[in-house]
């Protein structure tokens, strides 16, 4: 059985997730703590729950959501798994950086590649890959069907959708795949986004302004 920790890091307030179970192998999704402070927090956790670290994987690149790579990848020895489409946003973080008024330093490159249909195992667990561009090329979700849970990132929001101005946005292929691959699943499915509160794929389905026919 998964279980998840939510924290909310860095000045904009992005979702990262750490995803362990009866194991003690976790993986940390979109890690994004920036402060010491948050560094410490995400430390503090893992020591209570006697959790080892195995993988950091992101659902895309945006600079928010992997300022975190460079301190737990030194912290934990642990590989970097993005999806390829995403690297030229890895390579950009500091331009990135810049443009929002965080200055960052450079990360290197993933260290495997994430692909759709190839999951994401840690411990007893698999979570499945799904490509979801249109906020970002190489956007990923990853979803667990047992448990009906998702990891969306920036593609779905409470009431709202991930932003399509930024490099290689796409609001149409966005909205369609939200539809065509993410509503297909059950009603009662719970979605964990990149920033703000959890949703549910049938709540987003009757009232989501962007995605109601």
């Amino acid at each position: 059985m998964i279980q998840i920790k939510k924290f909310t890091f860095n000045p904009i307030q992005e979702n990262t997730y750490v995803l362990y179970d009866e194991t003690g192998e976790c993986i940390i999704v979109d890690a994004g703590c920036f402060f010491d402070y948050e560094q410490q927090e995400l430390d503090q956790f893992i020591q209570e729950k006697q959790l080892k670290p195995v993988k950091l994987v992101n659902t895309h690149c945006h600079f928010d959501h992997i300022l975190g790579i460079n301190y737990c990848r030194s912290k934990y020895n642990i590989p970097f798994y993005a999806h390829q489409e995403d690297a030229f946003l890895v390579e950009a973080i500091t331009e990135h950086g810049d443009r929002f008024g965080v200055p960052v330093e450079p990360v290197d490159p993933a260290d495997h590649f994430l692909t759709e249909g190839q999951p994401v195992v840690f411990g007893n667990s698999s979570l499945e890959v799904i490509h979801v561009p249109g906020h970002a090329p190489g956007h990923v979700v990853l979803h667990q069907p047992d448990q009906q849970f998702m990891l969306v990132g920036d593609v779905l929001f409470y009431g709202s959708i991930g932003r399509t101005d930024l490099p290689k946005g796409n609001f149409e292929q966005l909205v369609g795949n939200i539809k065509n691959k993410l509503f297909k699943f059950p009603d009662e499915t719970v979605v964990y986004s990149g920033h703000g509160p959890e949703t549910s794929i049938g709540f987003e389905k009757k009232s989501n302004p962007f995605l109601v026919d």
